[in-house]
């Protein structure tokens, strides 16, 4: 069947990632509605589908020819577009970059849980398929991961408002959740402990970086169990384009028990046990999104309600959250 769509936000991947998306799978997605705080993009975006320009939100997820909202694009909004569709009990896709304040998010949880709705989060990395063959591989080849190493670094903001030392500005944060879920998802377990390492510039428009570390020891015991470094920064202008690119580190590299893997996202994966070196590009399989979207439709037609996305988001940010208090108190912390 058909799922029909409203669509909250035209984010920056609107063109490159969900667009395309919404075209190859118009067999089981009907865009009905689009709201975007641009008006005039709304109303283009509508048309191509042959969907209408909403003004509202709110006005949107009580349409009765929609039966989800997909909210594509971090604006003003908050949690609002969430707490509306609840109400209506529509089901809804929350876009990567779309932030999830920590203030809100228990808030959103118990409304989601009251409404029996489906949610999703758009996890790109550990959708990817580069991920899923890297668990395939730990389970069969490489054994249990022993450390991890994830670094991702964004071009400086030419302008942007002053952020006090005990918040992460959001691009940066938001980061800083998925990579530690993905690390969360790889290791297949939770983490103990936390530390944060965090620099910030001077001035509003200097470099920023956060770095935290994960043990995963079971049993909470340190040094027993797979360790995470993840960071995250900005410290290349964004004119620097050139530099940005230079030499980039791999996505992810895992280090398990009987061998090594240096993850390229989306689709490249090399890896190295007692045989020699093996690369895998995946470039056969179907986009991330159009993965997702699939995911979410089935969760959305069947009868098993899927939320469990909703509780990885707020773990990952309760220990983004953590690991700014263990930079702030200058030790260790529990998760």
């Amino acid at each position: 069947m058909k799922l029909r769509v409203g669509i909250v936000g035209l984010g920056e991947s609107w063109e490159h990632r969900h667009r395309p998306a919404l075209r190859s799978l118009a067999d089981r997605f009907e865009v009905r509605a689009v709201c975007d705080q641009v008006k005039h993009r709304a109303q283009w975006a509508a048309a191509e589908f042959g969907a209408k320009a909403i003004d509202g939100f709110r006005a949107l997820a009580e349409r009765r020819d929609v039966d989800a909202v997909l909210i594509l694009g971090p604006q003003w909004y908050n949690p609002l577009p969430i707490l509306a569709a609840c109400s209506a009990g529509k089901a809804v896709y929350l876009g990567q970059g779309v932030e999830l304040e920590a203030e809100w998010s228990e808030m959103v949880r118990r409304r989601v849980e009251e409404a029996g709705i489906a949610f999703m989060v758009e996890f790109l990395r550990r959708q990817s398929p580069a991920s899923v063959r890297l668990k395939e591989l730990v389970a069969t080849h490489l054994g249990p991961p022993r450390l991890l190493f994830c670094h991702h670094r964004l071009p400086i903001a030419e302008v942007r408002p002053h952020t006090p030392t005990c918040r992460l500005p959001p691009s940066l944060r938001q980061e800083l959740v998925e990579l530690v879920d993905w690390c969360r998802y790889v290791v297949g377990a939770e983490p103990h402990w936390v530390t944060g390492i965090r620099y910030t510039g001077s001035d509003s428009g200097g470099p920023e970086y956060q770095m935290m570390s994960l043990d995963f020891s079971p049993g909470g015991e340190p040094g027993t169990g797979a360790v995470a470094q993840i960071s995250c920064g900005r410290y290349f202008p964004a004119r620097w384009s050139e530099a940005i690119h230079y030499r980039p580190l791999a996505s992810l590299q895992v280090c398990c028990e009987r061998g090594i893997a240096f993850v390229d996202l989306p689709t490249t994966l090399i890896w190295f046990d007692d045989a020699g070196r093996h690369q895998e590009v995946l470039d056969s399989e179907r986009p991330t999104t159009e993965q997702l979207f699939t995911q979410f439709h089935r969760a959305v037609t069947s009868l098993v309600r899927k939320s469990r996305d909703l509780d990885d988001a707020c773990r990952a940010m309760a220990i983004v959250d953590r690991a700014t208090e263990s930079f702030l108190q200058g030790m260790r912390l529990p998760v």
